[in-house]
């Protein structure tokens, strides 16, 4: 079938949907929610059988779902309507919640359900639900919905509501999540800043100063302080007390100026967080699994396994620095087989372009975020005393995607998305040594079509082109057990020292063809020209990306049906 999507952006959830969709044959193009005029021109344009909603924050025109059958997903139950259905979910302790499809009418979160698919409540924040338990319903339910309505068409069947627990409620605003420091406990605290965790944040005070708050974290063995108090700092965030316990804060958006972003609470309060007593933990030294830090280094049968659990996957040059010496120390180690965990819902996505926003000269910190990330992907490829394995347990993109083929094997759990190439960020040329790396892995398809595709693939359709090496596990737990067998094995397999061998002869072939430093020089000096040249694109793409400008149109590449030469209506 043609089917059109119409959402706010082309987030995880719209990504995910859209891989999949491809993979069962339909033809698919997305439109993004500017204006009714242009949704009604692209449903004119592109003439679907189907409109899907993945991610809308308004409701359909009138006139157009009137004339197309048009399904929303909505993140919540059967029954549940509103624009904060995931929000309340979370505060409220749900333990169980949902996705329903709905057929869109006159009637916000109304209409007809064609489909609907529940899953367990975990106590994470709303991004992480979303990016995880939501999308995977999600891909269920519009599934069968599609399906559903292949069969039968505009004449498919709603199904029965009857039982439904959901209910109306309003937008959850600002005082029913507000934070009593003196009287919340710690369960309590992070719910609240979870439930807004993405957007809006929860609006607080810190050192005195108005701003949201981000990324909370328990933490488990907090001495006794005054509520409210800002006791110690961790890896760029701060450990605030609680009336029984404490919170990791990992991330602010000061409201006390015009330009604010969502950055590292140490970056955003630099010289009061530098006052507080450093609370640092070393990845190696073990620790309670409950205790928040970025980076964590354990062993098990003969396997290292490293965790680099970095907000949203970015990762800043302090970070990507971190990182790098941990991954040198863990080459220091006696396992012979390194796993590298990346973060349970990112696995990693390249450069923290919210802190080289904020910087002074954002030129100069980009070239000092991928000097940083680049000595990441360094010590990966130099680690020929011991098999690398990348496990994605979470999407991957941009340099992050590139990073994972520094490797030697190339896991991904049945899901992930991986975003390998750099041009939406401003026709970025990238780095991480990828002109290196891409040609050794690419079994099909060319150099160019990987770079210049700018539309999300599958596990599957990276494996097709060598990009991943296996695809397995139905969920996160599923997928680690099995890694840990896995790696278990390679760790005590007989050709291991062969292996090894075999590896540390290829780096030094490549070597002697063309070194590493010169595929770095390349790269850089093509980056050089996006950071300090004349053409200004990659600059404005950031900007706009971390500030979520709204964009005027929607690009090409995702608009298959604008492709014709005709302009967008006025908005």
């Amino acid at each position: 079938m043609r089917i059109l999507f119409l959402t706010r952006s082309f987030n995880g959830l719209a990504q995910r949907l859209h891989v999949e969709l491809v993979a069962l044959g339909h033809e698919v193009s997305v439109e993004l929610d500017i204006a009714d005029p242009v949704t009604a021109e692209a449903v004119a344009l592109f003439k679907p059988d189907l409109v899907i909603a993945p991610f809308l924050k308004r409701a359909i025109p009138e006139a157009v779902w009137r004339a197309t059958p048009c399904l929303i997903v909505h993140p919540g139950i059967v029954g549940d309507r509103g624009p904060s259905a995931l929000d309340w979910a979370i505060l409220e302790g749900e333990r169980e919640w949902g996705v329903t499809v709905l057929r869109a009418n006159a009637e916000l979160d109304g209409g007809p359900v064609w489909a609907s698919e529940t899953f367990a409540m975990r106590e994470a924040s709303k991004s992480s639900l979303y990016r995880r338990e939501v999308t995977e319903a999600a891909v269920r339910a519009v599934t069968r919905a599609v399906q559903r309505f292949a069969v039968g068409g505009t004449r498919t069947e709603a199904i029965d509501t009857s039982a439904a627990r959901g209910r109306w409620r309003p937008l959850l605003g600002e005082q029913a999540r507000a934070i009593d420091w003196q009287n919340d406990d710690t369960r309590t605290v992070l719910r609240k800043i979870r439930c807004a965790d993405g957007a809006p944040g929860i609006l607080d005070r810190l050192f005195d100063v108005p701003c949201r708050l981000f990324d909370a974290h328990g933490e488990p063995q907090a001495e006794p302080a005054e509520p409210g108090r800002v006791i110690a700092r961790r890896d760029g965030a701060v450990l605030r007390a609680t009336r029984d316990g404490a919170v990791w804060i990992g991330h602010v958006r000061r409201e006390d100026g015009a330009d604010a972003l969502k950055l590292p609470t140490a970056l955003a309060f630099a010289s009061e967080v530098e006052a507080l007593p450093d609370r640092s933990l070393d990845a190696f030294v073990p620790a309670d699994p409950a205790t928040w830090r970025e980076i964590r280094y354990e062993a098990a049968d003969g396997v290292g396994y490293l965790r680099f659990d970095f907000h949203n996957g970015a990762m800043s040059t302090a970070q990507g620095e971190r990182l790098a010496a941990a991954l040198r120390a863990a080459t220091e180690r006696p396992e012979r087989v390194l796993v590298l965990l990346g973060g349970a819902d990112f696995w990693s996505n390249g450069l923290h372009l919210n802190v080289i926003e904020a910087a002074e000269s954002p030129a100069d910190e980009s070239w000092r975020n991928i000097a940083a990330i680049d000595d990441v992907t360094l010590a990966i490829i130099e680690a020929t005393d011991r098999l690398v394995v990348a496990a994605l347990q979470g999407n991957a993109g941009a340099g992050g995607a590139f990073l994972a083929l520094a490797a030697d094997r190339v896991w991904a759990r049945h899901g992930v998305i991986l975003n390998p190439h750099y041009k939406n960020m401003g026709n970025l040329h990238g780095s991480e040594y990828w002109t290196y790396l891409l040609p050794r892995r690419l079994r099909s398809g060319s150099i160019d079509a990987v770079m210049g595709h700018r539309l999300p693939m599958s596990a599957r359709d990276a494996a097709e082109l060598g990009l991943v090496d296996a695809v397995f596990g139905d969920g996160q737990d599923d997928f680690l057990t099995a890694v840990r067998t896995r790696a278990a094995a390679l760790a005590a397999a007989p050709d291991l020292p062969a292996l090894l061998l075999a590896k540390q002869r290829e780096r030094r072939r490549d070597e002697a063809v063309k070194p590493l430093r010169a595929y770095r020089e390349e790269e850089l000096a093509a980056m050089r020209r996006n950071f300090y040249g004349f053409d200004p694109s990659y600059h404005v793409a950031r900007s706009n990306f971390v500030r979520r400008v709204a964009p005027s149109r929607t690009p090409l590449h995702l608009a298959t049906h604008r492709r014709g030469g005709r302009t967008p209506a006025a908005a």
